[in-house]
């Protein structure tokens, strides 16, 4: 196929049937567009009006859309099944249909898709619950093997390292920076060397609990994909011996799932994706699981709309942080950036140099290495963002 006639299929595809193309369709291209017309039918997204305009749709047929559902993953790569299912709860509103049993085994899971899931765990019929759990399974087993080696070993590694010795056991153990920087006065320029008098190195902490980690995360909507990345990080910290981590989720109501994290699928049946935010009882609660504050990480995850008392939230974060909590602010832990959140909270808070940004799940550990090891978070948002 020359490079035109390419350019031509692909702009047919886009534009639909109404395009004025020389050249036909293959079998497989008209199922593609078959697929395509079926959801962007329309630009008002109401695929029951007729105006003689690619007027295929997707109904409200359950059978249909299982087959549609097949289609597109025959036809398309999985990032694009996945954008396409989005956008076809978005403009056609399958939410309801996704309560079939059938439809739960058509669909390409994703963290999107799990977070429609949760949404409609209120209402779901016993014969659909178990196959979605099954699809929100499958995500969460695929995100605990991407992330959950690299945090251990990152966050292990802060930890062990957030304690100084002058006597490092191991070469590898000594930090090279701090000893040339400790020892600059012994610099012998005939030999151009500096005298290493004093090591400064890393300590060797026991195996026993050293940091307190407490995850709090707002159930709104728009946090669904944060509630479903978290909810898998809390799991895996949890898991290490050296934490004792805590979660806690809110809206109107807070509610304590810190039991549940042996399985981070209960945790997330246990949420309830939706409804009113109040971040001062959440942060009130979370105040009470702190005992030692000291070695006490607090990560807030809220798009920061606050519908309780706002001064009283702000005085208790302060109130943290003058007690040597190290606090962390997330707008969003997800790949698609910060929601919608409330600016005169989120400057209020790095006024009182507490920065509130979204955070990738992919740089999340680095994150709570930072905060195990005291560093400044300012500076190591300012860092993160510039790369």
């Amino acid at each position: 196929m020359s490079v035109t006639d390419e350019r031509e299929r692909r702009w047919r595809l886009v534009l639909g049937r109404e395009a004025q193309c020389a050249g036909g369709l293959s079998a497989a291209d008209q199922g593609m567009d078959g697929a395509l017309e079926a959801l962007y039918n329309r630009g008002d997204a109401n695929p029951g009006a007729g105006d003689g305009r690619r007027s295929a749709g997707l109904g409200g047929s359950a059978p249909r859309v299982a087959r549609w559902l097949g289609d597109i993953r025959e036809y398309f790569p999985t990032s694009v099944v996945q954008v396409m299912q989005k956008d076809a709860m978005d403009r056609l509103g399958l939410h309801q249909l996704l309560l079939e049993p059938e439809m739960m085994e058509a669909v390409e899971p994703d963290v999107h898709l799990v977070g429609t899931l949760l949404s409609l765990n209120r209402v779901m019929p016993d014969e659909a619950r178990e196959s979605a759990r099954a699809v929100v399974r499958r995500v969460v087993d695929d995100l605990e093997r991407r992330v959950a080696q690299k945090t251990r070993s990152v966050v292990q590694g802060a930890i062990d390292r957030s304690v100084r010795t002058h006597r490092p056991r191991r070469v590898a153990d000594i930090d090279w920076n701090a000893t040339i920087r400790r020892n600059l006065a012994n610099y012998l320029p005939e030999h151009n060397t500096i005298v290493p008098e004093t090591l400064v190195g890393y300590g060797r902490r026991s195996r026993g609990v050293q940091k307190d980690v407490v995850l709090a995360i707002d159930q709104s909507g728009s946090m669904a994909s944060s509630v479903v990345y978290a909810s898998v990080f809390g799991a895996v910290l949890a898991s290490m011996s050296t934490l004792r981590t805590s979660l806690v989720v809110f809206d109107t109501a807070v509610v304590d799932l810190t039991e549940q994290l042996t399985d981070p699928v209960e945790v997330l049946f246990g949420t309830q994706l939706g409804g009113g935010t109040h971040i001062n009882k959440a942060i009130a609660y979370c105040q009470g699981l702190i005992t030692k504050p000291a070695d006490s990480i607090f990560v807030l995850i809220s798009d920061l709309y606050e519908g309780g008392v706002r001064a009283e939230m702000l005085k208790r974060v302060a109130a943290m942080k003058a007690a040597g909590v190290q606090v962390v602010v997330l707008l969003a832990l997800s790949d698609e950036g910060a929601p919608f959140y409330d600016r005169e909270n989120a400057s209020a808070l790095a006024e009182m140099g507490v920065p509130a940004f979204a955070c990738t799940p992919d740089v999340f550990p680095e994150l709570m290495a930072a905060a195990i090891q005291g560093q400044p978070l300012t500076s190591w948002v300012e860092k993160h963002q510039d790369a």
